[in-house]
Formats: C-alpha cells, sequence, structure tokens
C-alpha cells in the first residue's frame, strides 16, 4: 500500500509493475491473509496502526481478485485502467505532431512488440501490456536467478526505456504540462 501509493505518484510503469507483482504475491500466499500478514506484512518496518492499513489493503485486493475471477492469472480492473490509460495516452502521444521523440521511440521498439506478439500466439492485447508482459517476464527471470539471452536483454533494454519515456509522459499530462492540438 505504501509502496504502491509511492510508485503511482512517482512512476506509473513501476506502479504497475508492482502491482502485478501484489498479485502473483497474494496468489503465491493462497489468499490467505494469515499466511500474508506472516510473509509479508511483518516485514515492514511500520507502527502497528500502518500495518493494519496495509493489511486492510491486501484484504480488499484479495476480494477484487476473487470477485473479478482472478485467481488463477490475470489482472484486476484497477490495473487493467491503468493499462487502458497508458494505451490511450500512447495513442494521443502517437498523433500528435509535437511528440515526433515519443514516435520516434515506439517505432524503434515496435519490431521488438511485433516478436513479442508472435512468440505469444497473436494473442491480441494491447502493444502497451505486451510491453509490460516482456518487462514482468524478465524480472519474474531475474528473481529465479535464470538466464537471458542477449537478443532477450537488448529488447529488454529498448522496452524499458521506451516504457520510461511513457511513465514521463503520463507524469506530465497528469500535471497537465503537454498541450495537446484540439
Amino acid at each position: 500500500m505504501i509502496i504502491a501509493q509511492q510508485k503511482r505518484k512517482e512512476n506509473i510503469c513501476e506502479y504497475l509493475l508492482y502491482m502485478w507483482q501484489v498479485e502473483d504475491l497474494i496468489r503465491a500466499n493462497h489468499f490467505d491473509m494469515e499466511q500474508i500478514r506472516e510473509h509479508v506484512i511483518s516485514r515492514y518496518q511500520q507502527p502497528d496502526e500502518t500495518k493494519e492499513k496495509i493489511a486492510a489493503w491486501y484484504e480488499e485486493l484479495i476480494e477484487m481478485m476473487r470477485s473479478e475471477g482472478v485467481m488463477e492469472s490475470g489482472h484486476i480492473q484497477l490495473n487493467k485502467n491503468v493499462i487502458i490509460s497508458l494505451t490511450d495516452l500512447h495513442l494521443r502521444l502517437l498523433k500528435s505532431p509535437k511528440e515526433m521523440v515519443y514516435g520516434a521511440a515506439y517505432y524503434k521498439t515496435l519490431p521488438y512488440i511485433v516478436q513479442l506478439r508472435a512468440k505469444s500466439g497473436g494473442k491480441d492485447i494491447p502493444e502497451i501490456e505486451t510491453c509490460f508482459t516482456a518487462l514482468y517476464g524478465y524480472l519474474m527471470l531475474r528473481m529465479q536467478g535464470k538466464e537471458v539471452s542477449n537478443e532477450t536483454m537488448e529488447a529488454i533494454k529498448q522496452i524499458s526505456s521506451f516504457l520510461a519515456l511513457l511513465a514521463e509522459k503520463y507524469k506530465a499530462d497528469m500535471n497537465g504540462e503537454i498541450e495537446w492540438e484540439d
């Protein structure tokens, strides 16, 4: 909760990756609040009152995951909404004649997106979600200590760079710093 709030303010892309990790953490603890209290919440160096707020946040997420049917896999609507917002911003940036740097970053990343979509069986998911899925998969491989090919590392570097730019643009848009053509 504390980390999520901080990341949401600072970097929307890091926030989404963190929230996907929280979803997996809940799954790994079998939706059991006692396990989450023991393995997750107990590690926070916070007063008991704050730990209770964190526990309530996890309980809310568990309820969302259950009610939205994403106990095995998938993401809660809260996280899907971030993808929708980022995709909307992405499309507006591509259409803006003032955002040529963004467009160039996207077109440099596009071949990797196409490759990833082909490898995933051509599922019809937004390009931005494809980027997040690749980055999250890479982070999971690193956490497991698994080897990553040079080709994959090249793709991850480009995707990371592109998402970092998108995160900057998201923050600028939220702060009213982007001038949009009407």
